[in-house]
């Protein structure tokens, strides 16, 4: 093989090394002789051999579960709470050259952040503001990652593990609230039933008619339901007939 073959190939093999095709969804953090020198953007890029290196950069949204976390709740109730951060890096640079594991670091930021702040609340609050408690978790994140080049998109609150004995309890007061409901229904409707009843008593007190008008409608109804033999004896009813008789 001639000098000037073997150049072109060592030439053609220089210039491969140093073709770089970046993703859509990556970035190309270019370093010469160890200091940062350029960002690569998706396509076609070039670099130089041996003097230049490059780390790539995935930059598209990351989910990162946060292991289920022992927390003691303001109201002493020992918790074990687990979430999942959404995230994504915004400065491929700073994600290499400010942090050594970006990903592990943000994960134990993660925890310890969320330890320190759902420990704040009591039991109650963190079941019923989940929503709450990671736009809180979120916010208290979101300033130490920017320095790491990552932003937080959004932190979710996926399990609130409680104590069995806790559990039973909570079953206990939910059945009680209920049947105290229950109880509080019953005793309006059975005043509205009495008022009902007295106003009725009272309109037939002063109108002896309506009370045998209303005694006639039940002997009416007995009869209609079963066949009855219905055996009058004298009230203050056979009194008001002979009344209406000696007026006829």
């Amino acid at each position: 093989m001639s000098l000037l073959a073997i150049l072109i190939v060592l030439g053609l093999v220089i210039i491969s090394m140093g073709v770089r095709i970046v993703s859509q969804w990556e970035r190309g953090v270019v370093f010469r002789l160890g200091k940062f020198s350029r960002e690569l953007t998706p396509g076609f890029n070039v670099i130089i051999p041996v003097i230049e290196y490059v780390t790539m950069v995935d930059v598209r949204i990351r989910t990162m579960d946060v292991v289920p976390q022992e927390i003691l709740t303001k109201d002493s109730v020992p918790v074990k709470i687990d979430a999942v951060v959404y995230y994504k890096i915004f400065d491929a640079q700073k994600s290499i050259v400010e942090v050594e594991n970006f990903s592990m670091a943000s994960t134990l930021l993660a925890q310890s952040k969320l330890r320190d702040v759902l420990g704040k609340y009591d039991l109650d609050t963190l079941l019923a503001n989940k929503d709450h408690m990671g736009k809180e978790l979120l916010a208290v994140l979101q300033g130490p990652t920017d320095e790491w080049g990552i932003t937080i998109m959004s932190v979710e609150i996926k399990n609130i593990e409680v104590p069995d004995n806790m559990k039973r309890a909570m079953a206990k007061e939910s059945e009680a609230i209920r049947e105290k409901r229950s109880r509080l229904v019953k005793a309006s409707a059975e005043e509205e039933a009495s008022k009902k009843f007295a106003e009725a008593a009272r309109i037939m007190a002063e109108s002896p008619n309506a009370m045998m008008l209303r005694q006639l409608q039940t002997w009416q109804e007995i009869g209609a339901e079963q066949n009855s033999l219905i055996i009058l004896v004298p009230t203050e009813f056979a009194k008001i007939v002979s009344k209406l008789n000696e007026k006829n």
